[in-house]
């Protein structure tokens, strides 16, 4: 009798694998994955907790104490004053950028300022003030101006070696072209490009027009500058001529390539 044929018996393997129970570790990675990122995810969520808790609510990185330099005219106290640093606030809360504005607004003297965090505790308040290089006559005070034209301060007595600006401008066309302003920023141009030796000697730069610029130097001399163009050149002629003619009291330099000096 023959016995069962292959189709009864099915195809070789499907069965067995068909009926085979699945293993019992099959499903163990799977799970295994997603727990450890579930596990990640908490530490994570912890870990930004605690360093939120340290930057605001903990006492270890809070503001102690306040840090000034670069003052020369103005004071620590007074720059630390109007900074109002929060003392015992939370480090990283303080708005850096809000209080370098409120320093140049209310203090017209200092020309930069950073204001930098310093951790674990502290504030440092690094300054720049502006440095006079002409003064204004005003009601028997000095206005300070610095080297970008700008009228930062009012002293009662004149800055030691800063020259002080006549300004006693024409009624010509050149006033109506150019203005008050404009004569003031020609002045501070000829005063940045004046000789080391020669500005220590200025004791007054005088403007009647735009081309019409001249010093008052010590012991009596007078040089006519001219315009503020070519400042650089004018001021080496000038030096040239000054070696050269020691004695000499009137400097012209208003054509560098056409001096003149002479005794009186």
């Amino acid at each position: 009798m023959a016995g069962p044929t292959t189709a009864q018996r099915g195809a070789p393997g499907r069965a067995d694998t068909a009926a085979r129970p699945p293993h019992p570790g099959a499903e163990g990675p799977r799970i295994s994955r997603r727990v450890l990122l579930i596990l990640i995810a908490v530490a994570a969520a912890l870990l930004a907790a605690f360093v939120i808790w340290v930057l605001y609510g903990s006492s270890w990185l809070r503001v102690e104490k306040v840090g000034t330099t670069g003052v020369e005219v103005l004071s620590r106290e007074e720059v630390e004053a109007v900074a109002a640093v929060p003392i015992g606030a939370p480090l990283v809360s303080v708005d850096t950028d809000a209080m370098e504005r409120r320093l140049r607004q209310k203090l017209p003297r200092i020309d930069s300022v950073d204001v930098v965090r310093s951790w674990p505790g502290a504030i440092g308040l690094k300054v720049t003030e502006r440095k006079p290089v002409l003064l204004v006559e005003k009601g028997g005070a000095f206005v300070e101006v610095d080297a970008g034209g700008v009228r930062f301060a009012t002293v009662d007595e004149p800055p030691k070696g800063v020259p002080l600006l006549e300004l006693a401008p024409d009624p010509s066309a050149s006033l109506r072209r150019f203005g008050d302003d404009r004569l003031l920023r020609e002045a501070v141009r000829v005063a940045g490009d004046l000789p080391a030796g020669v500005a220590e000697d200025t004791e007054a730069v005088r403007v009647t027009s735009y081309d019409a610029i001249s010093l008052r130097l010590t012991r009596d001399r007078v040089v006519t500058w001219g315009s503020g163009e070519d400042g650089p050149v004018k001021a080496r002629v000038l030096t040239a001529l000054m070696k050269a003619a020691p004695k000499a009291e009137q400097f012209d330099v208003s054509a560098p390539t056409a001096p003149a000096v002479s005794a009186s």
